[in-house]
């Protein structure tokens, strides 16, 4: 599976979760692009993955974090460790 399929699977998984439609996110974006990001089809660039998350109520790295756990097949909860761990050490600490 493509990185970009694996964010579409996460895209589709969160807005079925908050019991949203493609039809929900009009605002920021139409059903056709919205159906072509979930299906992997198009990449996204993070403003739009930003304006998306805000729809579905969720913080944008909700999103990644849910498709790098996918595409890596790794817990998210080792993600997240990683992630503090080099946030901490590119802040020094």
């Amino acid at each position: 599976m493509e990185y970009r399929q694996a964010l579409g699977l996460s895209l589709r998984r969160v807005r079925k979760a908050r019991g949203l439609t493609q039809e929900a996110f009009t605002s920021v974006s139409s059903r056709t692009h919205m159906s072509e990001l979930e299906r992997g089809v198009i990449g996204i660039t993070v403003e739009k993955l930003i304006e998306i998350a805000e729809v579905m109520g969720v913080h944008p790295l909700t999103v990644l974090l849910d498709s790098f756990s996918s595409y890596e097949g790794v817990m998210p909860e080792k993600l997240l460790e990683q992630i503090v761990r080099e946030h901490n050490e590119l802040r020094g600490g």
